[in-house]
């Protein structure tokens, strides 16, 4: 009954949410056009173009029924715009565009569920008409992307190019600055990951504020003798980790990573000890209540795939672990351990996600494994304490202090990225995945995952049908 409960409000959610996101779209080119709106988003784009999402609009002329949203590309410059300051400008407006091919990427299901009625370029400089009003913000997300794009123009002022571009996707999560040529070299590298704020940004940030608050809390001996500074420091990094999820855009990955870092700072709070696998199904739930349509996406598909397989696999090797680390002391085995968990955590999660990857995008990075020993250590002992130092030097005008180091460290990762992507086969282009092959494969490695017995195993005979799915792929001959 709870099986059948959970699949009958997963469609209700899916239903609901369709049903809540309905807005106007653009059936045709309209041609020429005055368009007035609001900035509730701005992206910044490389050589100092932006892209810019309005509401509130009226077109003149009408097409018809005016959308809810129209996102548009502005030429530089572009400082005179600002989130909540009302445009107007000629323009030329698109519906959003269908598939490619069959089976491609559906821009126009994704503009739905964004309620983006419509795409296009301007065709002059806006023109300013009304200044932000905080009175006509939409409360907290039209606050949050002024924020976003405050924070995008401070760090691109000190840090020019592809590093400041780079520090810009760590920061805020807008990966719309750096350039084509590196966001290749980080897909082709298999560092992509690293651009897309998640598990790996969100869990260093909120652990580096836990173990340092509560370490230098624990140096004051009246607050850590009187005061359980423990569920002190996880209250604090709850909120960090919420605030960095919001100004990151709240994508799902970061949301999924919030939500799991989130529930075991709870358990630390209630005195429970978080089980891991439960956690991951409480968060996907909850995305999934939220926002359904991204089940059938890849952000979603790869990020909890990879989660999956992860927490499995440490299950099993977790007493291991930490019998080879009984029996191994000394900061040497330490290291070797660490670069151990590297390997295995890359292997595990690059897989999982190389299979999704080739439904969605026929495309595999085969040195990923050796990028990040490097790329991944680099960021997380390196980059990601410099941008917690740059949360709190920022809101002091010092924020230089923390992005120039930091920067240096975004450069390194950058060179790897680089460096292996131009390694030879460093990405090669496969057959597509069927739809049913992948369904296939997921319920085969859920089978694998989540049973405990030896039973489980017999989902590596649905994983390897699902892979021989390829096989049976037909591209057309002629697009």
């Amino acid at each position: 009954a709870a099986a059948v409960a959970a699949l009958a409000l997963g469609f209700a959610a899916g239903a609901l949410r369709g049903r809540l996101v309905a807005a106007p779209v653009v059936e045709r080119a309209t041609g020429a056009l005055t368009l007035e709106g609001r900035v509730v988003e701005i992206e910044m784009l490389p050589g100092g173009a932006a892209r810019v999402t309005l509401d509130r609009l009226t077109l003149d002329p009408s097409p018809g029924p005016a959308p809810a949203r129209v996102r548009l590309k502005l030429k530089p410059p572009v400082e005179s715009v600002a989130v909540g300051a009302r445009l107007r400008l000629r323009a030329a407006l698109l519906p959003p565009p269908q598939p490619a091919m069959p089976g491609a990427f559906d821009f126009a299901r994704h503009a739905w569920f964004k309620q983006l009625g419509a795409i296009g370029q301007a065709l002059g400089p806006p023109a300013v008409v009304a200044p932000p009003d905080p009175g006509l913000g939409d409360g907290l997300t039209a606050a949050v992307n002024d924020l976003r794009h405050r924070v995008a123009q401070r760090i691109l002022a000190v840090l020019p190019g592809d590093r400041g571009a780079v520090a810009v996707a760590l920061i805020v999560g807008d990966q719309m600055p750096i350039s084509s040529a590196m966001i290749a070299a980080y897909r082709d590298s298999g560092l992509a990951h690293i651009l897309s704020i998640s598990g790996l940004h969100i869990t260093l940030a909120a652990g580096l504020l836990f173990v340092g608050l509560r370490f230098a809390l624990a140096l004051i001996p009246p607050l850590a003798l009187r005061h359980d500074i423990k569920k002190w420091s996880a209250a604090l990094a709850i909120g960090l980790a919420w605030g960095y999820t919001l100004l990151a855009g709240m994508p799902v990955p970061a949301l999924r990573a919030f939500l799991m870092c989130a529930l075991v700072l709870v358990a630390v709070l209630l005195d429970r000890v978080a089980l891991s696998m439960r956690v991951v199904a409480w968060a996907a739930a909850l995305v999934l209540l939220l926002t359904p349509e991204e089940m059938v996406g890849p952000s979603f598909q790869m990020s909890f795939g990879a989660v999956v397989a992860l927490v499995a696999v440490y299950e099993r090797l977790s007493p291991r672990e930490a019998a080879w680390r009984a029996s191994h002391p000394g900061l040497a085995w330490a290291v070797a351990l660490y670069a151990g968990g590297v390997a295995v955590s890359t292997l595990v999660a690059g897989t999982v996600s190389a299979v999704y990857a080739l439904h969605h995008f026929n495309r595999v990075a085969l040195w990923s494994v050796c990028a990040n020993m490097v790329a991944v250590p680099l960021t997380g002992f390196w980059v990601m304490p410099w941008a917690l130092a740059l949360a709190v030097l920022m809101p002091l005008g010092l924020e230089t202090l923390a992005l120039v180091p930091m920067g240096w460290g975004i450069e390194a990762v950058n060179q790897v990225a680089l460096a292996v992507a131009a390694w030879p086969a460093a990405a090669f282009t496969t057959p597509t995945l069927p739809l049913w092959g992948m369904v296939v494969f997921t319920l085969g490695g859920l089978w694998l995952c989540l049973w405990q017995g030896r039973w489980r195993w017999w989902g590596m005979g649905a994983i390897l049908l699902g892979l021989a799915a390829l096989a049976f792929d037909d591209p057309p001959d002629l697009l």
